[in-house]
């Protein structure tokens, strides 16, 4: 006959109140064993990582699969504000030093507050973040870590996912200067020369591509109204992209974080000019090979 195990209750221990399991023991706990934060099988790439200008990080973890860097800072008792504001100024600091990765800000406590959650929801889809609140348990004379993810990554929508319904040219001609149809055009034949199977994609949003079977691949996406076009480059943000831009003689009109592309104007006589001519065909290149490595 099967023994039923006993079952023993668990004793919750403030770390904060404890007398030798401080934040200290908990982070060096967490280096050696990532996986008590439940986010996978994670490295280690720095602990105590000096940031330029303020602290230092507490936890830089990476997963390669996809290229994903997590910024862990870690609090003892309940989140307070300076705890959420420096966990974001860190993932901030990170991410523009290093564009080429995905980056998650992680802030780590024993008590997350339903008011203090309802801060950081606020920002979640924005600012990609986790909550985890951490627990230290003892059952039967033994100590462990309990991790719960109170607050999960909000991933927000593609730029496929916004374009609206399908339309067609007319659609866009009546909302649209003839000029900005014609460099959406001389656009689109260049993206062709590299792409021939690609054609313009017309939606209520904007302008994308798209090849035969497949419905968008926007690795460029055209904005066209009456006074201007604005083409958007697929691309991680980075300054000496952003230099290059500029310095090619170029228009930058804003860089679109939600789905990462520059947006950039363009005008005739920027098509018209050699260097610059060129430039946007180095930057349909850039975009290109941006959108089918993800």
């Amino acid at each position: 006959m099967m023994t039923i195990p006993e079952l023993i209750p668990p004793k919750f221990i403030s770390l904060k109140k404890h007398t030798t399991l401080n934040e200290k023991w908990l982070q060096d706990r967490l280096a050696e064993n990532p996986s008590l934060l439940g986010l996978g099988d994670l490295q280690v790439l720095d602990k105590e990582r000096k940031q330029p200008g303020a602290g230092r990080l507490d936890l830089l973890l990476y997963d390669p699969d996809p290229d994903t860097r997590y910024e862990v800072e870690i609090q003892l008792g309940e989140t307070d504000a300076s705890h959420l504001v420096r966990t974001i100024e860190y993932w901030d600091i990170e991410r523009r030093r290093y564009p080429q990765y995905d980056h998650v800000a992680v802030i780590v406590a024993e008590e997350i507050t339903g008011r203090f959650l309802n801060v950081i929801s606020l920002f979640n889809g924005h600012i990609p973040l986790i909550a985890i609140q951490m627990k230290g348990v003892e059952v039967g004379g033994n100590f462990t870590l309990v991790a719960t993810r109170v607050l999960d990554r909000i991933t927000l929508g593609t730029v496929e996912e916004e374009a609206g319904e399908s339309v067609d040219r007319q659609y866009w001609e009546s909302r649209a200067s003839t000029n900005s149809l014609k460099i959406v055009d001389r656009m689109v034949e260049m993206i062709q020369q590299v792409d021939p199977g690609i054609v313009a994609k017309y939606n209520k949003a904007h302008i994308g591509l798209a090849m035969p079977g497949q419905s968008a691949t926007n690795f460029v996406v055209f904005n066209p109204s009456k006074a201007k076009l604005v083409a958007a480059f697929k691309a991680p943000q980075s300054e000496e992209l952003t230099a290059k831009i500029n310095d090619g003689g170029l228009v930058i009109n804003r860089y679109d974080n939600k789905f990462r592309y520059y947006r950039v104007e363009v005008s005739q006589a920027d098509l018209d000019d050699g260097e610059r001519s060129e430039l946007i065909k180095e930057l349909i290149a850039m975009a290109r090979d941006n959108y089918f490595s993800q």
